[in-house]
């Protein structure tokens, strides 16, 4: 190629934004998903029905497998549970991120009575450096949720997207919300979660984080875009997202170091205390017996993931490690949730109502696969520890208590759903 030739592609790109996003890490690379993240092994501080395995004992019960094309993560379907939980995974990554696009293509997310499935990031010290709730529910939720956590001083615009607004203000003791609400903006379409995501052979969750916005979009399979097939995703291409969360938020201080997280948990603080008000409770009289017994129940309830990508702008500095270990905030094990964490207030509330469960110029010669050597960093798991190290404080029983039930329905969103409900 003659100079001038390549100099005109150079100047193309740039002015165009062709290309804007470059590779920094492909998390199925090589078929070492698992070495890029650590496993939570301790009890759920949400207090799931769960009993989450370490990686050995993952792979001696079949509940993970990792190849360079699709990594699958599974909860136990053969046997009863013991009193301690159906054995589970959640996983947490090594590194984290100050900003990026990440790129999630799942061909299948856990479903069915009982389990509460989240794929989300999380900053340390929360809420000061911010969670993003990219996908989120239980039981038999029909639509996605996506939700901010911050701290103070954080608020959306109801504009540019085309889910709905269910709650404002991300942060999470704001007084005209239920605690913990959050911003929140929830899809419509029943294939963005649950069973008929996965009847349609899922899609991809292209999430946008800058210092000016968060842009999740949603692409169900056979509507993908070819860019970001080809592996130049080109975000001002792809229309309006489903949830843009812009306004009066400073995005760059409330959303720091963020670390990506899968899990599947079951009952709990949610999927638990609104069992009684949905569907599921024609199964059994309790979420924990239906889980603890039905163990041919959870056959559906596996992530099957096909790339995970984090793409950055060129001249970015990456965070190439987790941050560090010696943080001492508390932290839950899964998204902060708009649900109340006492039965009373739950089993009132009718089934239909739902609650809440990143990059610029750069052209291809710049791209470059991720050389990750991430080592495990020994964490210090105590009090309600989140499985990479963070940890944050969970609402007491009596303080969610607390919040009305209007309070809830306030910020909860009523979706289209099939079959007899939500839940």
């Amino acid at each position: 190629m003659h100079f001038s030739t390549l100099l005109s592609s150079v100047v193309l790109l740039s002015t165009t934004g062709w290309a804007q996003y470059v590779l920094e890490d492909d998390y199925l690379a090589d078929g070492n998903f698992y070495s890029l993240f650590s496993f939570w092994d301790t009890a759920d501080p949400t207090n799931g029905f769960v009993a989450y395995q370490n990686q050995s004992a993952a792979q001696d019960a079949n509940l993970i497998s990792a190849s360079a094309t699709n990594v699958q993560m599974k909860v136990d379907t053969e046997n009863v549970a013991s009193s301690a939980g159906r054995a589970s995974v959640r996983i947490t990554s090594n590194k984290a991120y100050d900003s990026g696009l990440v790129i999630l293509d799942a061909e299948h997310m856990p479903v069915g009575c009982g389990t509460w499935p989240a794929f989300w990031m999380v900053g340390p010290n929360w809420p000061s450096k911010g969670e993003i709730d990219i996908i989120e529910g239980v039981n038999e939720q029909t639509a996605n949720d996506m939700t901010l956590h911050t701290s103070d001083g954080c608020t959306i615009n109801d504009s540019g997207f085309t889910g709905t607004l269910t709650t404002d203000d991300c942060y999470v003791q704001a007084a005209d919300q239920g605690t913990n609400a959050g911003c929140q903006i929830a899809a419509s379409d029943s294939n963005t979660y649950g069973s008929s995501f996965n009847d349609n052979g899922g899609g991809v969750y292209a999430t946008e984080w800058t210092d000016s916005a968060i842009s999740i979009w949603f692409f169900p399979r056979g509507s993908i875009p070819s860019d970001i097939d080809s592996g130049w995703p080109e975000p001002s291409s792809w229309g309006t997202p489903l949830a843009y969360f812009h306004g009066d938020c400073d995005i760059s201080s409330h959303f720091q170091s963020l670390q990506i997280v899968f899990d599947t948990t079951f009952c709990g603080d949610w999927a638990g205390n609104v069992w009684s008000s949905g569907s599921c409770a024609l199964k059994a009289d309790t979420c924990v017996d239906y889980v603890q017994n039905n163990p041919s129940a959870f056959s559906e309830a596996y992530w099957s993931v096909n790339a995970l990508k984090v793409y950055q702008a060129s001249g970015y500095s990456p965070n190439t490690a987790a941050p560090n270990a010696s943080t001492t905030s508390i932290w839950s094990s899964a998204p902060f949730i708009t649900s109340p964490t006492n039965t009373t207030a739950s089993s009132s509330l009718p089934e239909t109502l739902t609650t809440s469960s990143e990059l610029v110029p750069a052209t291809p010669t710049i791209a470059f696969a991720p050389t990750q050597s991430y080592e495990q960093e020994t964490w210090g798991w105590h009090g309600h520890g989140h499985g990479h190290g963070h940890y944050r404080d969970e609402p007491s029983a009596s303080a969610s208590a607390s919040a009305s039930a209007e309070a809830v329905k306030r910020h909860l969103r009523h979706h289209k759903r099939h079959g007899a409900g939500r839940l």
